[in-house]
């Protein structure tokens, strides 16, 4: 069984501990080293075949004579020494799928609270206010329009199922399908979204993304409609979205990213009754390292398979790069 060295990297304020206890308990075999100074970083480099960990030091990298591995613990890869990597022949996977059902979660919670303007009742409550007031409507029958079907946009999708809504998935390779009832592709989004009643952003940031959703996607959509976006801040053009709740031309607006990140505290955004926002929280969830745990467990028997030393591990980035991403979650 291999040497893994895991670097001390807390995510989403989870000790590395509770990463070490679930590997342990998927891989009793396997050495698993926890080094806390640099210098027992380095040390444990020399010989370990898997190190795992959200980033990756170019010392560590240089130290690691045998590496074969690098199980990134995010997913996001862009700030990864990726041309070593490849030099190296060393093997990449991220976290891809790791966050899908707790983002899921999280959309389908602002879903809810803006239709049946939860929010509101929330208001009355802190002032004691016992007054009827109208939701706006039900998930039933509406469409709703997912951008990137990656892992998080599936798992969107599948919890959406049971709503009785219709869905559009729009993505790069629209051939290759969906959980979707349509599937378009990005050239095609301008003609979902004017048909879109809840608009969820699940895709990465690349050059094609960048400002996805701007001035002329949000002419597009219609008044009533209510954009999540789980995806990163880039993917939408704040001034657009800015004008278009000062105009009233989208009923609400629901971020867990922002461009820029944070958000300034004197920002137009925090202003608005119908903007809701949280600080890039939508990927926690107590079952990180669990789930990452499992990921690379399973990476660790393919590797020890020696016919399937070449095959494609899960969740690999390298040797073979798909295009090129700053990563979702």
């Amino acid at each position: 069984m291999p040497k893994i060295l895991v670097l001390d990297q807390p995510a989403h304020g989870i000790p590395t501990e509770e990463y070490i206890d679930a590997l342990r308990e998927r891989l009793p075999d396997a050495t698993i080293v926890h080094p806390k100074t640099t210098d027992e970083t380095l040390d444990a480099a020399g010989d370990a075949d898997i190190i795992t960990g959200t980033y990756l030091s170019d010392d560590v990298l240089a130290a690691a004579d045998n590496l074969r591995l690098f199980a990134g613990a995010a997913a996001g890869y862009d700030h990864l020494p990726m041309e070593t990597l490849r030099e190296r022949n060393i093997a990449l996977t991220n976290a891809s799928g790791v966050h899908g059902p707790n983002v899921a979660e999280h959309v389908i919670g602002w879903l809810l609270l803006i239709t049946r303007r939860l929010d509101e009742g929330i208001r009355r409550q802190e002032r004691r206010e016992w007054r009827s007031f109208q939701a706006m409507g039900e998930l039933n029958g509406a469409t709703v329009t997912v951008v990137g079907l990656g892992a998080i946009g599936q798992a969107v999708v599948e919890r959406l199922d049971p709503f009785g809504v219709e869905t559009v998935g729009v993505r790069y390779t629209p051939e290759k399908g969906g959980p979707t009832d349509r599937v378009l592709g990005f050239d095609e989004l301008e003609s979902a979204l004017v048909e879109t009643d809840y608009l969820v952003l699940a895709c990465p940031l690349t050059d094609d993304t960048r400002r996805l959703i701007d001035g002329n996607a949000f002419d597009a959509l219609p008044d009533h409609a209510v954009l999540v976006n789980v995806a990163r801040g880039g993917v939408v053009d704040t001034d657009a979205l800015v004008t278009t709740v000062q105009r009233g031309r989208i009923r609400a607006a629901a971020l867990d990213v922002t461009d820029p990140e944070p958000l300034p505290k004197d920002h137009p955004l925090w202003n608005f009754e119908n903007v809701f926002i949280t600080p890039h929280i939508a990927g926690h969830t107590p079952q990180y390292f669990t789930r990452l745990a499992e990921i690379l467990a399973e990476n660790v028997e393919l590797l020890a398979d020696r016919e399937s030393a070449d095959a494609t591990l899960r969740n690999q980035i390298l040797p073979e790069t798909p295009r090129t991403s700053s990563g979702t979650r």
